[in-house]
């Protein structure tokens, strides 16, 4: 067992390497996903999924607005 270690050292720390930076990588972007940040660098002009990762927030609904469902059989809500 020792042996076989010592001829294949050079390919277990690489790949250590390797998989460490892998973990790095998926938690910083785990960590930038939980506090909303985007991977996608921002320049939306050049982007094909523009209008849906940055969506714009809406104001928040007067006071005393009540929102309901459409009623049974209602077929305009849809």
């Amino acid at each position: 067992m020792l042996a076989w270690l010592s001829n294949n050292l050079g390919t277990i720390s690489a790949a250590m390497i390797v998989i460490g930076l892998a973990c790095a990588a998926a938690a910083t972007l785990i960590r930038d996903k939980k506090k909303g940040k985007s991977s996608c660098g921002c320049n939306c002009a050049h982007c094909a999924m523009a209008g849906s990762c940055h969506k714009e927030k809406q104001p928040p609904p007067p006071k005393g607005f009540v929102q309901t469902a459409p009623a049974k059989g209602d077929s305009r809500g849809k």
